[in-house]
């Protein structure tokens, strides 16, 4: 039989067969209890901080240090693309939880359990979430910085770090984070652009102008780096410099 011949018969059973396909849609309504409005409330603050999420571990967190010095290790070292920026932002990534233990603990203690036990609303919960990632913020932050961030924002002059916003708090911290990450990799580049000048020198002096210095001096910057235990020496400062 002729496939024209079946088209027919075809269609006649689907038109049979039942509409089985799920019908979709999205819409307000209006709540009928203060209860459904409170959940509808709590839906659309959980959504948004899952999308801030990203900029809020940037900001609160000393993943900027730590992926900025990464950064720098990686360009000191002379490898372009090993490791790659997934180990490098996973690495940074796992310090961070590392460091934050004791904020983290606090917040869990102070604000989620009781939280989740209906304790306390969720506004005391947020407030006594920021106090221990405030408190850790403030020893990290410069009084230049911090000084510079009031001046700019013309906000009067606080006098106790209770009085400090948050909005002038976070982004002290970002770039007090950002100047001690430039000065860990200040000190990260040093021995490797040594080594880089001496090879450019004894490659210049013995007349081999074709040979790319980083052919010689990628393989003695490795071997020196592996020799002294790099990683875990990073690391360690690291960790070490949030005081």
């Amino acid at each position: 039989m002729r496939w024209w011949r079946l088209s027919p018969l075809l269609l006649l059973a689907s038109n049979a067969l039942p509409q089985v396909i799920p019908k979709i849609s999205v819409g307000l309504e209006q709540a009928r209890t203060p209860q459904e409005a409170s959940v509808a409330m709590q839906v659309v603050f959980l959504l948004t901080i899952l999308s801030l999420a990203p900029a809020i571990l940037l900001m609160m967190t000393p993943f900027t240090r730590i992926v900025t010095v990464m950064g720098f290790l990686k360009k000191a070292l002379g490898t372009q693309t090993t490791p790659p920026n997934q180990i490098i932002v996973g690495l940074s990534l796992f310090l961070t939880w590392f460091v934050l233990q004791p904020q983290l603990k606090e917040m869990n203690d102070l604000a989620l359990q009781p939280y989740l036990a209906q304790e306390i609303t969720w506004k005391e919960g947020v407030d006594r979430a920021m106090k221990p990632m405030r408190t850790y913020m403030l020893r990290q932050t410069g009084e230049n910085e911090l000084a510079t961030m009031v001046k700019i924002s013309k906000t009067p002059r606080p006098r106790t770090v209770e009085d400090i916003p948050d909005a002038v708090l976070i982004p002290s911290y970002m770039i007090s984070e950002l100047k001690t990450a430039f000065l860990i990799g200040f000190l990260i580049y040093l021995p490797f652009l040594v080594i880089d000048m001496v090879v450019a020198s004894i490659l210049m002096a013995l007349g081999m102008m074709m040979l790319p210095p980083v052919m010689v001096s990628l393989p003695l910057k490795l071997i020196l780096f592996v020799s002294v235990d790099g990683w875990n020496l990073v690391t360690h400062g690291l960790v070490q410099s949030f005081r």
